[in-house]
């Protein structure tokens, strides 16, 4: 991770082969999607290189009786791309705490932890998300102790994401990556519009989280015949290594009126005071592409993926972003992510706004970034 530069190079010339333990925990929104993002860019990876990058997408809490709004753009992926990815829900649908525990519950999460268990001893997977284990942990319906030893003992290929709020000790020791999500509250009298998402910090997970909430998107559109739109622009990100980008435009491609993807910047880190001058010409170009989607009513879900940085480091006033933000749609959706020095005065209109605090992250043990799982 490059703590003094802004963004990721994709042409570098080596990854990482051994797969590392994620855990992503807090009070904060974007926990489940973070997984989400994760599944996409796997996705990605094995469509764009025809590798094997098969996902187990394991959902714990999220069972049969409710639908979930990516759900529609999952089954999409399955369809097109059966040998990529594996679901699996189990438990109640609805939310419950320690007092209201039952037999059945435990009886679920015993089952999805029984399929996980054997999806890790398989070696089929490069990828096993975990989502909503923690809670399952908190709530006493797995044992801690099974937990950690499967994970100490699984392949050294195989890449485990863990979510949900409060991960356990145990847990986290073991991981080599633990990003806490911690809401925010704006220290204004002006209330949040309705309707504006904000990722920001230090730890890994904003830029993935979004990617999770696009997926979201993108699935409610196709359960709601198109009629939600979906615009992602992404600054600071150019080139063409990331995985995303794959399964983005397989979604586009069997649903053309349903989502535009636009990249922006150059393929390499941009360090403060070494701003050339196609970063500012990059940046704006984005902001002209967004300004118009949000203004235009046309998108229900607009994702603003590293835009903090981009104005961190001057590369766009804030002014025309507060306002397109005020005159945005009452039922236009927008996502802004991206970590900075010093937090833009639009910050106080959101309605949510989690930040990443990193505990622990790989890269500061120089280990390298992964394709379908970091970019």
């Amino acid at each position: 991770m490059v703590r003094t530069g802004i963004g990721i190079r994709t042409a570098q010339q080596s990854e990482r082969l051994v797969g590392q333990i994620h855990v992503y925990d807090g009070e904060g929104k974007g926990k489940s999607q973070v997984a989400l993002g994760v599944v996409l860019r796997s996705i990605g990876l094995g469509i764009q290189t025809f590798m094997e990058s098969r996902v187990l997408l394991l959902r714990f809490l999220k069972g049969p009786g409710r639908t979930y709004d990516e759900d529609a753009a999952i089954e999409a992926l399955q369809r097109g791309f059966p040998h990529l990815i594996d679901q699996v829900r189990t438990g109640r649908a609805e939310f419950f705490g320690p007092e209201a525990v039952t037999r059945f519950d435990k009886q679920e999460a015993q089952r999805g932890w029984d399929v996980a268990k054997g999806a890790i001893a398989s070696g089929l997977y490069s990828v096993v998300v975990l989502d909503e284990i923690n809670p399952v942990l908190d709530l006493g319906l797995l044992l801690v102790e099974d937990v950690v030893r499967t994970l100490k003992q699984k392949p050294k290929h195989l890449e485990i994401i863990a979510t949900g709020r409060s991960a356990p000790p145990a847990l986290i020791e073991v991981a080599d990556l633990h990003s806490e999500m911690k809401p925010q509250i704006a220290e204004t009298d002006i209330p949040g519009l309705d309707g504006i998402e904000i990722y920001t910090g230090d730890g890994k997970g904003k830029s993935t989280s979004a990617l999770g909430k696009a997926l979201q998107a993108i699935g409610r559109g196709i359960s709601q015949d198109k009629s939600h739109r979906v615009m992602i622009v992404q600054w600071l990100k150019g080139g063409n290594g990331y995985t995303e980008d794959a399964a983005i435009a397989a979604l586009r491609q069997s649903y053309p009126n349903l989502v535009d993807h636009q990249r922006c910047g150059r393929d390499a880190i941009v360090w403060r005071g070494q701003q050339q001058t196609i970063d500012y010409v990059e940046a704006e170009r984005g902001w002209e592409i967004a300004r118009t989607a949000i203004a235009s009513g046309l998108y229900k879900t607009i994702i603003l993926d590293e835009l903090n940085p981009t104005v961190d480091l001057e590369l766009l006033p804030e002014e025309p972003i507060i306002q397109a933000l005020l005159r945005k749609p009452k039922d236009t959706e927008v996502i802004i992510t991206g970590r900075c020095k010093n937090p833009p005065a639009y910050f106080q209109l959101a309605s949510a706004h989690s930040e990443v605090f990193c505990h622990k992250h790989y890269a500061e043990r120089g280990v390298e970034l992964k394709r379908g799982v970091d970019f």
